[in-house]
Order: structure tokens, then sequence, then C-alpha cells
């Protein structure tokens, strides 16, 4: 899910720091994204029409087309939100592997499992984020912070990681985003995803600080 560009991530600060939502903006945005999902669910990226959504929703066409000016918007901010409520599942759950690549191989595992069962909703998702082009940028930007968050919890650090573990955890994001696609194509079997992010994930071990000695 790692696919941020530099172009993107410089041109970041230049955008204008949006105001705080309101209680009640907050609800219909809930609304919304919660919609939004349901029918991906149903029928993938084709079956999310923003008509649909605004309709399913309770709000006026404009009202969403300003919450998201398009369903690349929105199913990015969709993707955000999935990985918020994994996150949040996953710390209430932390992996039981004693090895932080291990940990990590574990974590991701979960997560992809949570997406395998919901396949149409992961494709909108993953297509989504293909297709986002630089006016999504801080939604993709999120996305990957998000993800960036997921593993580095569960390496369990005990302090800062280092800029090699963090070039570790780019590449280890770069991977599963990688093997989310090639699944979803039909083009990587479950047992092959598995075995990607395991290989991938020993490259924890290789960057701790122990091994720079």
């Amino acid at each position: 899910m790692g696919n941020m560009t530099t172009e993107s991530k410089a041109a970041k600060p230049a955008l204008p720091a949006s105001p705080p939502l309101t209680e009640r903006q907050e609800a219909r945005r809930r609304r919304i994204l919660h919609t939004s999902a349901k029918l991906a669910s149903r029928g993938g990226f084709d079956a999310v029409q923003m008509r649909e959504v605004a309709e399913s929703s309770g709000v006026a066409l404009g009202t969403l087309y300003r919450y998201f000016p398009s369903k690349v918007h929105l199913l990015v901010a969709t993707m955000q939100d999935q990985l918020q409520h994994m996150h949040e599942t996953l710390r209430k759950r932390p992996p039981s592997e004693q090895d932080p690549g291990a940990r990590v191989a574990q974590t991701l595992m979960r997560a992809f499992r949570a997406l395998q069962r919901e396949p149409h909703l992961a494709d909108a998702m993953v297509r989504a984020l293909t297709f986002a082009d630089r006016s999504v940028s801080p939604e993709v930007d999120t996305v990957s912070r998000l993800t960036t968050a997921i593993i580095l919890d569960a390496m369990g650090l005990d302090g800062p990681a280092t800029p090699e573990q963090l070039s570790a955890v780019r590449v280890i994001e770069h991977t599963w985003h990688s093997a989310l696609i090639t699944w979803l194509s039909g083009r990587a079997s479950i047992a092959q995803v598995k075995i990607d992010i395991e290989t991938v994930c020993r490259l924890i071990e290789v960057t701790a600080p122990d091994h720079s000695r």
C-alpha cells in the first residue's frame, strides 16, 4: 500500500490544512464511507456509483462531492477507514510471535485474510489506489502512513526505528501491495502470498542494530 511517489510527498506541504469536522459532519462522513464499503463489497469498483452512494447515505450529491471530489477519492478514503479499523483490531490482539520479522509477517497475513473475506471490496480499494493521481495524494499518503504504523507496531521496537529499518518497512509495504494485486488478479495463491510476505519480512532482522555491529 506504500505506493507514494516523491512528487506527491513533496506536493503535500503546499496544501492547506482542512478544518476539523464537526460531530455532525463526521457522522455524515462515516455514513458515506460505510455505504461505499457496502456497495464495493457487493460488486467491486464499478458498483460504487456516486449518485447511489449519496442516496443510500442520505446526503445530497453536491454534499458528497464536497467530501469526496471523485469515486477514487472516496474509495481511497474507504481504504484508509478499513486500515484504521484493522490497526485498532491488531492493537487489541497483537501478534504472538517473538521474532520481529515473524510478528510483522503474522500481522500482514491477518490483514490479508481480513481483505480476503471481502474480495470485491479489496479489489475496489486497490484499483482506486492504482488510479489515484496527484489530487488524491493526501489520502494516498495517509494510507501509506497507516500501513507503516501497522508494521512498526508489529515490530515491537524498544525505541525509534533506524533509517535501515524504515527502508525495510517501505520495501515490505511495496511487497504487500504487489502481493495483494497479484492475488486479486488471480496470478498468485494465498500460499504464494504468504511465502513472499515471510521472505520480505526477514529484511527486518538484517536491518536490526545488532547486525550492523
